[in-house]
């Protein structure tokens, strides 16, 4: 069995795409999943499957939460063990105990590039936030005083770009990698 880490864009945020991580959990399990924990409210998902391409999952899991949910929501799979690789190359000014950094990580959904998203994104602002791409990956930091100003805190939501992508904090990927 190999485990993986299911990542829902856009759930559960200010009362909208609201799904129950107790009933999302209990359809993992009708899909044959094994081991299905989730954790916190914004569709972060763990599990145990026999091997599979990540295609194949994402279609899967996308699909049931269409029928069960009503819900067109994008799902980002990721093996537990490519996220521990991506840790384990995080650049050094990142994950830190830090607590005026808010440390983030950027997937890109498929089909679209992180250098991409980049470039569309701009610069980020000086002094403010910083970002390292490693393996379609972003890492993303900025200060928490001053995010309005920030160039990438602005544009990440935006038209274009914020259904590209899934966002989560250094703090919930180092859980889910060890889940």
């Amino acid at each position: 069995m190999k485990r993986y880490i299911a990542l829902l864009r856009g759930i559960n945020i200010s009362g909208k795409n609201k799904i129950a991580m107790s009933d999302l959990k209990s359809e993992f399990i009708k899909l044959g999943f094994n081991n299905v924990l989730t954790h916190l409210n914004s569709g972060n998902v763990a599990f145990s499957v026999i091997e599979e391409d990540s295609i194949i999952l994402t279609k899967k899991i996308e699909l049931m939460i269409q029928e069960q949910f009503n819900l067109d929501i994008p799902v980002f799979i990721i093996s537990q063990e490519k996220l521990q690789a991506i840790l384990s190359n995080a650049p050094s000014w990142w994950g830190n105990d830090n607590k005026e950094i808010y440390d983030n990580v950027i997937f890109v959904m498929a089909n679209f590039s992180a250098e991409i998203i980049a470039e569309k994104i701009g610069e980020p602002t000086k002094e403010i936030e910083q970002i390292f791409i490693f393996n379609n990956v972003i890492f993303w930091s900025f200060d928490m005083a001053k995010h309005a100003k920030a160039n990438w805190w602005k544009k990440t939501a935006s038209k274009g770009i914020g259904e590209t992508i899934t966002i989560r904090t250094a703090n919930t990927l180092k859980k889910l990698s060890i889940i």
